[in-house]
């Protein structure tokens, strides 16, 4: 009987079959790399063995964050294993110059260290034989610097089983009896961008809250416990920078001294944010008037204001943000022209760096972000410094406005981003849920990569959570853009789900996400709304078949999200809620709630029990999401992230940028007896061509997992796409009169300023198409809301056969698509 319970239990979980069979044969679980074994093969380092695990030895003259790194090792062996140190072989963690038991190697050319010196955080990890007397083996664990040396320890961690997100989102790594690491050298590094960090934002929300409430109640947020839990989170995703939390809930990270003591500890660069020069957070720390900070009439003051911090942090490593705004993410204060604005800029650019040469640090990274109306200043002409890096903004909805020219590209200082995976502000901030693709990160920041941008990458992660994935996409295309962008998305993302939730589900769980992605990026959840705050209401696009359709497809994800749940391990439940169930659960239930309650409005004159069924529908959908969230605070993880998660809108600040709350309908007790009028019901549908549909010559390519269709056709390079590099596609349309459009993706032109522009050919009738790009527009603002830009050929196109080809004239363009919408309810169908 017993036996038949394992034969059951094995057919039913044949990924489970598969995996014993790969620890049987010596190979690495699905959810580990592949050069740390569970079965010994002939040479390779026993790790642990025997209930055994080997000693791991730093120098004590080495960086603190070596040590921080070895102890955390040693920590994630046990979290592993259940081993402790006690085995003959020995693990040696060190900096070159730094650890005298491996630099004696290196005199002794027992090793060759020659790729690693000078290199910008890059690590050797290699085992030796016999490395000193006593010692029969050991695992050399070598970094070209602190942090390289670091890296090399989180990446043995992460190889082993324990992810980065352990802490964070609670993935509990998964039990092996014994490690062995294989016997070949292995190098990582350089990184592809120098410097690679996040910036957290906006954490009135999130973040502040459950630090306050939860995480950390006997310091005011954000404090050195939530800093610390954030510095070996960048560690173990091998990033290097951090902007600072800096809204008024906040404790101004540098006005505690223990907080740049700390970074430096863990070996974080620390910088600020586009609208914190100097290191200074003006809305916690500047304390006079508002209208003060004005270096025209105060530059004394002003002055005054930023040397403090000059001399409080030059020993440490920081990046120095340089330039003036506003107090909180506004405009200067003083100069009234754009000619004005640009003299005071490069009066401020020379005395911030005479502050920085008087301290000693001439050298030190400087920035400048030409971010939102600063942009336009410096279109204007305003001077950069040669060897300040040029960091430049997207516009906040994940597309970049600017990439570097040949100029630009020049530069000692090189180029730059900041790039937004969550934002408060105008016209609708998503703070809630990510839902930027990867694909759509991969795509930008490729196209900013070709461009020259390489020197600084910054993701404004809001709360970090739910960022999760978006924020491990983001750094590990920083860390190695080559090799991430010759993987498919979809395959970083099933690696990724075999990390953290559940590799024997993997594929699913990839597949999953991508449906995510790809619907809410149609419109986010904190985004179901069509009229803007300042505007008067107005219903959506979509018809009520329409957005049934939607939400049947938001219903099969859930279904498929449900079907692989009881399966997921025991150890991983709450990885799963946290990175796929809550997401996926609440942006369908946001979904219903705002679908149901707008098809009520639609049917309460013409179909009263329908009407009324909708109601109840958009009630079942609210509490859904009150009992989702509940769960998230409250129910997971022992409580632990009582806090962090809040539906958009929050709370009922900076409403000219907020979703308006839902307006609920009256929720009817029972359903009329008077007879149902008829429904509103769509006559006729648009007729679509796909990126597939396309023959396509080498002037373009698709780029998977962006768009409604779930690709994009795209330009390669600078575009062109003349003659037989044209796209071109044949379609037949049922009788009637017919708009065309053409949707592309609401991108930027490569060139500043310059609009999208493409040529149609409809049946050898030449258009020539334009989009321009003004950021700020209604055209723009539509644009980044509908994540698409829907340009009409002039006339009526008939019924019947079409030939049609597409030529583009900038690298930017990418198309979701050719729409053919009836003539009579194009208004319906936007």
């Amino acid at each position: 009987m017993e036996g038949l319970r394992l034969l059951s239990l094995l057919t039913r979980h044949a990924a489970g079959l598969i995996g014993l069979a790969a620890f049987l044969l010596g190979a690495p679980p699905a959810w580990a790399a592949d050069w740390v074994r569970s079965v010994a093969q002939r040479g390779d380092f026993p790790l642990v063995a025997r209930g055994q695990a080997a000693r791991i030895v730093t120098d004590p003259g080495d960086a603190a964050v070596v040590q921080i790194a070895a102890d955390d090792l040693k920590r994630d062996i046990g979290r592993v294993t259940g081993a402790a140190e006690g085995g003959a072989a020995q693990v040696w963690i060190g900096t070159l110059g730094h650890h005298a038991a491996i630099d004696r190697l290196v005199a002794d050319r027992r090793i060759d260290v020659a790729t690693l010196k000078g290199a910008w955080e890059s690590f050797l990890i290699l085992p030796v034989e016999r490395p000193a007397p006593g010692v029969a083996r050991t695992l050399l664990i070598i970094g070209s610097d602190r942090r390289g040396a670091a890296y090399g320890a989180y990446e043995l961690s992460r190889a082993i089983g324990v992810s980065p997100w352990h802490w964070w989102a609670d993935v509990t790594p998964l039990h092996r009896d014994a490690l062995y690491v294989a016997k070949d050298a292995r190098r990582f590094g350089p990184p592809s961008v120098q410097y690679r960090g996040i910036f957290l934002n906006d954490e009135d929300w999130g973040l502040a809250p459950w630090a306050a409430g939860t995480h950390a109640p006997d310091e005011k947020p954000l404090g050195p416990k939530t800093y610390a839990q954030v510095f070996e989170l960048l560690l173990r995703l091998k990033a290097n920078l951090l902007w600072p939390a800096m809204h008024k809930v906040s404790t101004p990270f540098n006005a505690d001294p223990v907080h740049a003591a700390l970074a430096d500890r863990y070996a974080i660069i620390m910088g600020s944010s586009h609208a914190e020069p100097m290191l200074r957070n003006n809305v916690g720390e500047w304390t006079a008037p508002a209208e003060d900070f004005d270096y025209l009439k105060n530059p004394d003051g002003v002055r005054r204001y930023w040397q403090e911090r000059v001399q409080s942090n030059a020993r440490y490593e920081s990046i120095w943000t340089l330039g003036m705004r506003g107090i909180h993410d506004s405009g200067m204060v003083g100069p009234k022209t754009v000619e004005e604005r640009r003299a005071t800029l490069e009066r401020i650019f020379a005395d911030q760096r005479a502050m920085l040469a008087d301290a000693g640090m001439p050298q030190a990274p400087q920035v400048f972000t030409p971010y939102k109306e600063v942009l336009d200043v410096y279109r204007a002409g305003l001077k950069v410094p040669d060897d300040v890096t040029l960091i430049w903004p997207d516009d906040n909805f994940g597309y970049i406005r600017h990439f570097p020219d040949a100029a630009e590209r020049a530069r000692k200082g090189g180029s730059g981003v900041y790039y937004h995976l969550s934002y408060l502000g105008a016209p609708l901030s998503y703070l809630w849920l990510s839902t930027t693709p990867p694909a759509l990160i991969r795509q930008e920041m490729g196209r900013a990569w070709d461009a020259g941008a390489r020197q600084v990458w910054v993701a404004n992660v809001g709360d970090i959570k739910p960022a999760e994935l978006a924020t491990d996409y983001f750094l590990s295309l920083a860390w190695d853009v080559d090799k991430l962008r010759a993987k498919p998305v979809d395959k970083f993302v099933e690696i990724w789900a075999a990390e953290n939730v559940d590799a024997a589900q993997a594929p699913a769980i990839a597949g999953i996400l991508r449906d995510y992605h790809r619907l809410n990026f149609a419109r986010r959840p904190e985004h179901l709304q069509w009229n803007l705050p300042v505007d008067k209401y107005r219903q959506s696009p979509l018809t009520i078949d329409a957005a049934d359709e939607r939400l049947a497809a938001f219903a099969a994800m859930e279904a498929a999200l449900a079907k692989m749940e009881p399966a997921i391990p025991a150890g991983r439940r709450d990885a799963f809620y946290e990175l796929l169930a809550y997401p996926v659960r609440a942006s369908a239930a946001a979904n219903r709630r705002f679908f149901a309650a707008e098809a009520h409005d639609r049917l309460r004159d013409l179909d009263l029990a329908e009407a009324t069924r909708r109601a109840a529908m958009a009630h079942a959908a609210d509490e859904t999401l009150r009992t989702l969230t509940w769960h998230y605070n409250r129910g997971i993880a022992g409580g632990k992230w009582r806090g962090m998660m809040a539906v958009e809108p929050a709370d009922g600040q900076w409403r000219s940028y907020r979703l308006t709350p839902p307006i609920l309908p009256a929720a009817d007790a029972a359903t009329p007896e008077a007879a149902p009028g008829p429904a509103t019901r769509e006559t006729a549908k648009e007729t679509v061509v796909a990126p597939r549909d396309f023959v396509h010559g080498r002037g373009w390519r698709l780029i998977d997992g962006l768009g409604r269709q779930g690709q994009l056709l795209a330009v390669n390079g600078q575009g062109n796409t003349a003659g037989a590099d044209a796209a071109r596609a044949s379609i037949i349309l049922p009788a009637g009169r017919w708009r065309m459009l053409v949707d592309l993706l609401p991108a930027y032109a490569d060139r500043d300023g310059d609009p999208l522009r493409l040529t149609v050919h409809l049946d050898g009738r030449e258009e020539k198409l334009e989009a321009r790009r003004e950021t700020g527009d209604r055209d723009w603002a539509n644009g980044v809301l509908d994540n698409r830009l829907s340009l009409p050929l002039p006339g009526a196109v008939a019924g019947g056969a079409h030939d049609i080809a597409i030529q583009a004239r900038d690298g930017g363009v990418a198309i979701e698509a050719i729409r053919f919408v009836p003539m009579a309810t194009d208004h319906a169908l936007h």
